[in-house]
């Protein structure tokens, strides 16, 4: 560089010949006429051209990578395989260089895609919020999970809400926007979404969309409008989307160990609450997303109640009193074997409705290892009908296992004898018509006092249900006898009367 700004200025500013420049610089005329002529001011040497194994099936690569992106991503064939086929057609190359040309024209691509032209949105107070699902590893007891994660952010102060979920399902979407609008402390007038399944049963041409009927009914509930993207147009709803990106290092690289999934939701709403606060409005630089949310809160509409988001499932009780639910079981009365009955799923319970009732409820339970062939989840006051006329089953039976203690230690001791499967049967009936926590206690006060036969427990029940007498009422003091009574025993003899006087 400091050669050529020399020579160019000895032959145009000097008027020195090439000759003479030649002479001075010991090069070739040859070479300085090429500078010289060309007006060239930066040298540069040409990009060297060295023939490669992979050269012949170059365009072929091209090829096939520009068919693999046209399929969903689950569906695309690995560099790996790529490479075993390129080999099986002649290829002695290496899987680096074929890997190497395979990130090189991704880049490539992705450059391309990018040189589209976009048109800034701005919404009014109240008007929209935007929607998306994300996913997030997270240590939830002794493991490390994947979460799906529910992601809203109001369109106009950008104050955003994340909730984490096992699954996408319905019922964990339904609970999503019933948290995120009592966050909000309000509703906008619609959401925008993309075409998630849990939303949308079919796309149609244009804006034209089947919605999902559950959908649709917690829309109307919530009285907001339902809009959704195009097909693969991720940025018509580019707040949320970058707030996915976002959350990953604000929220997630910093997201401490938790022991259920209800503490990590607590802990993930306090620290949005707390990024409203730091967090400066994009548009409004001198406020932050909190101020900017606190005016928009006269714009959204109050709920009224949440929606009840659960989903319904028809389900048979098997002759064990058992309905099964995403390979786990679920205990129901027994008298409901054999019948249909209703299941109503939510993100944290299963309610089973017979008859229009409900008639048993339960912790859901989710199993990560698919492996793993469930869980049974008992609850023994279903089978008491059972034991009555079994007795016998107490002794064995899988769901009496998880008897509390005081019921486990009269159990140990009333087995040993004859008839004490019986007797024990009728101490647990008394939970069908008494409190079971009263019937606890009667149990634990009769095993302090050693006597643990079946009249004196029923006593203490009885003496648990009696309500206590009242203390007397002290006479007021104020009260004085003012004529006193006279002594005459001659009254006792009238009283007798002429039946007595012989």
């Amino acid at each position: 560089m400091a050669l050529l700004s020399v020579i160019r200025r000895w032959h145009f500013r000097d008027g020195l010949s090439q000759r003479e420049i030649a002479r001075r610089t010991g090069l070739s005329r040859n070479t300085l006429r090429k500078y010289l002529n060309s007006q060239i001011v930066e040298p540069s040497y040409p990009k060297r051209q060295t023939p490669k194994k992979l050269d012949e099936y170059d365009q072929l690569l091209c090829d096939w990578l520009r068919k693999e992106s046209k399929k969903p991503r689950k569906q695309r064939k690995s560099v790996k395989l790529l490479h075993r086929e390129l080999v099986s057609l002649g290829f002695s190359g290496s899987y680096d260089r074929v890997a190497a040309f395979v990130r090189l024209w991704r880049e490539e691509q992705k450059f391309l895609t990018n040189r589209q032209a976009y048109v800034p949105l701005k919404f009014e107070p109240g008007e929209a919020f935007q929607f998306d699902w994300g996913e997030n590893w997270a240590w939830v007891g002794s493991r490390k999970v994947k979460l799906q994660v529910a992601h809203f952010k109001l369109s106009y102060s950008r104050a955003f809400y994340l909730r984490a979920y096992w699954t996408q399902t319905h019922e964990m979407l339904f609970d999503a926007h019933a948290h995120a609008f009592r966050v909000f402390k309000g509703v906008p007038e619609r959401g925008i979404y993309d075409n998630m399944k849990t939303a949308v049963d079919k796309v149609g041409k244009g804006k034209l969309r089947t919605i999902n009927k559950r959908f649709q009914a917690m829309a109307s509930h919530y009285l907001f409008e339902l809009e959704f993207c195009n097909p693969a147009a991720g940025w018509e709803k580019g707040q949320v989307e970058k707030n996915v990106q976002d959350s990953r290092n604000a929220l997630w690289n910093s997201l401490p160990r938790f022991d259920s999934l209800d503490a990590l939701n607590a802990w993930l709403e306090d620290a949005c609450r707390q990024q409203w606060q730091n967090q400066l409005h994009p548009e409004y630089a001198k406020q932050t997303v909190e101020q900017i949310w606190q005016s928009e809160q006269s714009h959204l509409m109050a709920i009224t109640a949440p929606f009840d988001g659960f989903i319904e499932h028809t389900k048979r009780v098997s002759s064990t009193c058992l309905v099964m639910f995403e390979r786990n079981k679920y205990s129901v009365p027994a008298s409901y074997a054999n019948r249909l009955i209703s299941l109503h799923v939510y993100p944290a319970k299963l309610v089973c409705i017979a008859e229009g009732k409900q008639v048993a409820e339960h912790n859901r339970v989710f199993s990560r290892d698919h492996n793993h062939p469930g869980q049974t989840v008992y609850d023994w006051k279903h089978y008491l009908l059972v034991a009555q006329r079994k007795p016998g089953a107490l002794r064995n039976g899988a769901p009496f296992e998880t008897l509390p203690d005081a019921f486990s230690q009269l159990q140990s001791q009333w087995l040993k004898r004859s008839g004490g499967d019986r007797d024990m049967v009728d101490i647990l009936s008394l939970v069908l018509h008494h409190d079971e926590a009263l019937v606890e206690q009667a149990i634990t006060e009769s095993l302090k006092a050693g006597l643990t036969s079946k009249p004196h427990i029923i006593n203490c029940l009885n003496r648990l249900l009696q309500p206590q007498t009242p203390e007397p009422v002290p006479l007021d003091n104020r009260l004085k006898l003012t004529v006193e009574p006279t002594i005459d025993t001659a009254r006792y003899e009238q009283l007798r009367g002429s039946k007595y006087a012989h």
